[in-house]
């Protein structure tokens, strides 16, 4: 895999029909400097590290509005890494309570962003692990 650019995948799972966010997050990101694989609406954790697996993705964004994160986060935690995808940062946002947030954080998934967030914070977030994964010399 080559380091010198930052693979992002932006996704919009189950049910949930709103995708601005995750748009302006996409655009934001590709703005960066990152490339950015964006999947739409209505994906399934299967789907996601799927496309994770075949893109060859550093990160993976999900965009989540519908309550389900309890459920999605984990199932895509636990589907990456029954597929060896372990150095891949699982991170996202949505309305998200801080107590969850930090539960999830403490089963593995990445920094979470609640609605509002700019999007500057949530680049230098992803830079900033990419930086202390792969050394500074392969970040944008």
């Amino acid at each position: 895999m080559s380091l010198d650019k930052i693979r992002v995948l932006i996704a919009k799972p189950g049910l949930d029909g709103h995708d601005r966010g995750a748009k302006i997050i996409a655009g934001a990101l590709r703005d960066a400097g990152m490339e950015v694989i964006y999947l739409g609406l209505r994906q399934t954790p299967q789907m996601i590290v799927e496309a994770a697996l075949q893109e060859d993705v550093n990160v993976i964004g999900l965009s989540i509005l519908s309550g389900a994160h309890m459920t999605i986060f984990p199932e895509v935690h636990r589907l990456l890494d029954e597929n060896g995808l372990h150095d891949v940062l699982l991170t996202g946002g949505g309305i998200i309570a801080k107590e969850e947030m930090e539960q999830l954080y403490k089963q593995g998934v990445g920094k979470l962003f609640g609605p509002g967030t700019n999007t500057q914070e949530i680049v230098a977030y992803i830079k900033e692990w990419y930086e202390s994964k792969y050394g500074a010399e392969n970040g944008n």
